[in-house]
């Protein structure tokens, strides 16, 4: 019975649920890494990054994190 009362705790709840946040939110930031490091660095960087490269990495990345949001606003209404 003890089993079951810690399986029903909104306390564990919320925390699984803060912990997957947490996961999802780190390959996030690891899948985002990934494509707009691709797709901008296209040589290898020396000591500091070209200006179009920052660029880039500032519109690629706020590509990403403006559709992730619309995906994870869209998944919620449904």
């Amino acid at each position: 019975m003890a089993t079951r009362d810690v399986d029903d705790s909104p306390e564990l709840r919320r925390l699984l649920e803060q912990e997957k946040e947490q996961l999802m939110a780190k390959q996030m930031v690891s899948k985002l890494t990934s494509v707009c490091w691709d797709k901008c660095i296209t040589s290898t960087p020396g000591s500091k990054l070209s200006p179009g490269e920052t660029a880039c990495l500032s519109n690629c990345s706020r590509r990403f994190l403006d559709m992730s949001t619309i995906l994870t606003k869209r998944f919620k209404m449904q």
